[in-house]
């Protein structure tokens, strides 16, 4: 464990512990708050990261750069932390109302080594929270999902989670749609709210698709990356998530959905978004992966987005969600085999 000592609000002591991370530096920052201590970091006999609270409380943590608090994302279980990032964590009450000064751990490159995109390094997040909470929702889903021995399965983000299906945590402006398309199909909703393909993994490898018996798994994610990877990282993240798919339930067809255009009108984000189509869709035909891209159906013929398809230009309406759902079911039928 990472030694800490008692001092004023924002005092912080850097140090080299040589024993953390396998014959590699590793660096930790701790500072600590009078109101909540600092979390403390340890290293596990399998490499990973352990971070713990003080009583009472839990551990926020980001390894994105950005400062942690407390709508950051929940530590849920030993972090697999990639070379060439940090982890900077924060005690957060029960009530998040009360939130410690950050610990802080680096994990430095290897010599000749280049850090990975964060599109493939697994985390949390809660940045819906108080709309939803990602920790809860991950249980729920986790346990319904092997419950019901799912045999189709949605993984995604916000544009998923509203479109139907349990647990209802949110609104779901799609639920009449999912109903009539899914709800005798045995589905399950794995759509997260601002979910990365970064955010995707850690559920995947966390257990969430592993209690499934699915036929078919559709995938939708990687228009939040949009504005902070390009689209050769969101092509290595959803590639990723489709590796884990195919890990947790080897025998499912996978449906990969393009990211569906946004905005009011075509302009820079939309050109980002049919690059990253244009790439997805070299993995049709590779390991049971069927591409579909939707784009045609969502936009007006001046290529602009109606707001009766997509209220705020990304979500769609319950139009929307009806020309979705009725755009892949002929695809959806024959990978089901009805």
């Amino acid at each position: 464990m990472f030694p800490q000592e008692s001092g004023p609000v924002h005092q912080c002591r850097s140090s080299l512990n040589p024993t953390l991370n396998s014959g590699e530096p590793f660096f930790a920052t701790t500072c600590l708050a009078t109101a909540l201590d600092a979390p403390k970091f340890e290293r596990n006999g399998a490499g990973e990261i352990t971070v713990a609270a003080p009583e009472g409380a839990h551990v926020r943590y980001t390894i994105d750069g950005s400062a942690p608090g407390a709508k950051s994302g929940p530590y849920l279980a030993p972090i697999r932390l990639a070379t060439g990032r940090k982890v900077q964590a924060v005690s957060v009450s029960a009530d998040r109302k009360t939130v410690s000064e950050p610990a802080v751990v680096v994990v430095p490159l290897g010599e000749n080594e280049k850090p990975l995109p964060s599109t493939l390094v697994p985390c949390t997040q809660d940045r819906d929270y108080p709309g939803y909470d990602w920790a809860i929702r991950h249980a729920r889903v986790t346990e319904l999902t092997a419950k019901k021995k799912a045999s189709l399965v949605f993984i995604g983000d916000s544009i998923t989670q509203m479109f139907g299906g349990e647990p209802l945590d949110r609104a779901q402006p799609g639920k009449a749609v999912w109903e009539k398309y899914y709800g005798a199909r045995n589905a399950a909703n794995l759509g997260f709210g601002w979910d990365y393909t970064e955010n995707a993994l850690w559920r995947l490898q966390h257990g969430e698709l592993d209690g499934a018996a699915a036929k078919v798994v559709v995938v939708n994610i990687g228009t939040n990356n949009m504005g902070k990877n390009t689209p050769e990282e969101i092509f290595a993240g959803v590639k990723a998530v489709l590796g884990e798919v195919h890990r947790s339930q080897p025998k499912a067809k996978v449906l990969l959905l393009g990211i569906y255009p946004r905005g009011a009108k075509p302009d820079a984000t939309r050109e980002k978004v049919a690059k990253t189509n244009m790439l997805l869709a070299g993995l049709d035909g590779a390991d049971v992966v069927t591409f579909l891209d939707v784009t045609a159906k969502l936009l007006e013929p001046d290529g602009s987005i109606s707001k009766e398809m997509m209220g705020d230009y990304l979500h769609p309406t319950a139009k929307g969600y009806e020309v979705i759902a009725d755009a892949i079911e002929p695809t959806l039928k024959k990978l089901l085999g009805e």
